[in-house]
């Protein structure tokens, strides 16, 4: 689950009519002859899929979604105890956040990274059931990753987080990220990332995944390859004494000739026994948006790399009225892709590949 950052935490309903207009116009571009052809080809440059949009009439906030029960056993994070989402958590940390590696903490934050990589695959499963079961929704999708994790004597970490009611992030087409799982069935051509995290014996695994739903056409399916092409230049740009913002140097090279863009609004985090704290790991260049993460990478570092890919040139993103969903402004397509890195002594550990 990935760091909104401060701009966009005060947009809200920012052009929504106009927002309303560009969906419904990709609905119906190849169809209507309302449109004229250069707006049409604008639109249908970016595929065939169903724009998630917000339900009417609007319910602001999530107070009315019922959260999952966790047993009473089960080791909770400190904003999850407290359960009072005006805590600024991001603020609850000390020091540099390494971890000592050869430790008891090492082999934790390990096990919380393999746990999370079970339940990211365990939730590729599911999407793949829809073709057993049609009636599939995120919602069910978050339903059983809920049971699976506390199966597993952990906790979902995103649930209470600030608020956020469900156990995962399900974002679908044009969402970009922190999705809340609904009763909208999957459909044909979608593509959804699956957002998990989990806490397990006091440390956080965190990662994500980006699924193919069924016959996804070909601007979806390259969407998805880049974004999972953009991760691994991310990744390999890591190591000890390697600058944070390579990381984000690396992923523009590779998108810089595509006709996507790095959406900037999301960062990854530091993460270990807490959720996010520094480094944060911005995943565009400096010159083209604000990337100045100071620092090299030191042995015990460990953060999340996951990069979201839009279709076209406008990476801006508006958020729903439910406070949480980022959706693109033109509701082009997003993809997003995660994995933890730990810096050991002589290179790189992806926690969770």
């Amino acid at each position: 689950m990935n760091k909104l950052l401060p701009p966009l935490r005060s947009l809200r309903l920012r052009n929504f009519s106009a927002v309303i207009c560009r969906s419904y116009l990709k609905r119906y571009a190849t169809t209507s002859p309302a449109f004229d052809s250069d707006e049409s080809r604008e639109v249908e440059d970016f595929g065939t899929y169903d724009v998630i949009l917000p339900e009417e009439p609007f319910v602001w906030g999530v107070s009315h979604i019922t959260r999952r029960p966790v047993p009473s056993h089960i080791i909770r994070p400190k904003y999850a105890v407290q359960n009072d989402p005006s805590i600024d958590h991001e603020q609850q940390y000390e020091g540099d956040g390494r971890i000592n590696l050869g430790s008891i903490d090492e082999k934790r934050v390990r096990a919380a990274a393999t746990l999370a990589k079970n339940v990211r695959q365990y939730a590729g499963s599911l999407v793949q059931v829809r073709f057993i079961n049609p009636g599939v929704t995120t919602n069910s999708i978050d339903a059983a990753i809920h049971n699976f994790i506390i199966a597993h004597e952990a906790y979902p970490s995103p649930l209470l987080y600030k608020g956020f009611p469900r156990s995962c992030c399900t974002s679908v087409n044009n969402v970009v990220s922190h999705g809340i799982p609904d009763d909208r069935p999957l459909e044909d051509g979608d593509i959804i990332n699956i957002d998990v995290t989990i806490y397990l014996d006091g440390y956080h695994g965190d990662t994500s995944s980006t699924f193919l739903v069924g016959d996804v056409d070909e601007p979806g399916r390259d969407l998805v390859h880049i974004t999972n092409t953009a991760l691994e230049a991310g990744i390999n740009a890591c190591g000890p004494g390697r600058p944070f913002n390579g990381i984000g140097r690396a992923i523009h090279e590779i998108v810089r000739n595509t006709c996507h863009s790095v959406c900037p609004a999301f960062a990854g985090h530091g993460i270990g026994t807490v959720f996010h704290r520094p480094p944060w790991i911005y995943h565009t260049r400096k010159s083209t948006f604000l990337n100045e993460e100071p620092g090299v990478m030191l042995p015990g570092h460990c953060f999340t790399i996951e990069p979201s890919l839009v279709q076209g040139s406008n990476p801006s993103v508006w958020i729903f009225p439910d406070g949480w969903t980022a959706s693109t402004e033109n509701c082009a397509r997003s993809a997003q892709a995660e994995h933890m890195i730990l810096i050991t002594e002589t290179g790189i550990d992806v926690l969770t590949r």
